[in-house]
């Protein structure tokens, strides 16, 4: 069958493609393992572990304390009471990443609010 200079080539490259497959698989293996090892031995000789996960004992609590009133969320729309649900949840999470956390209170929760954070994130009880 008579084949064009075009399609010789795509299939002579679709057949390197699939010859190589496995040696670009064995060098992505290798290379997770290479940064596996890396990140080992950097935790070995740094005993206080590495920057995304530091030592809990390097926090110092500020004095500092954030209120956030909820009384409000009978006058909000659903939407608007799932974003407010959001922006706190990320207001938790980033206080206790942070090396001073503030002391981060809700007042007033229960309503649209309460329902929306028992509906879709049970843990947030243990937040106290």
């Amino acid at each position: 069958e008579a084949m064009s200079k075009r399609q010789r080539k795509k299939l002579l490259k679709q057949q390197q493609w699939e010859e190589q497959k496995d040696l670009r698989r064995q060098k992505r293996k290798e290379k997770r393992q290479k940064r596996k090892l890396e990140r080992q031995s950097k935790l070995d000789s740094n005993n206080e572990g590495n920057d995304r996960k530091r030592m809990r004992k390097e926090v110092v609590p500020s004095t500092l304390r954030l209120i956030v009133d909820c009384s409000f969320d009978d006058l909000m729309v659903l939407k608007d009471v799932k974003k407010l649900h959001k922006q706190i949840q990320r207001c938790y999470a980033e206080n206790r990443k942070a090396f001073h956390p503030v002391q981060f209170y809700l007042t007033s929760h229960g309503g649209q609010l309460k329902n929306n954070m028992n509906e879709n994130d049970k843990g947030w009880v243990n937040w106290k």
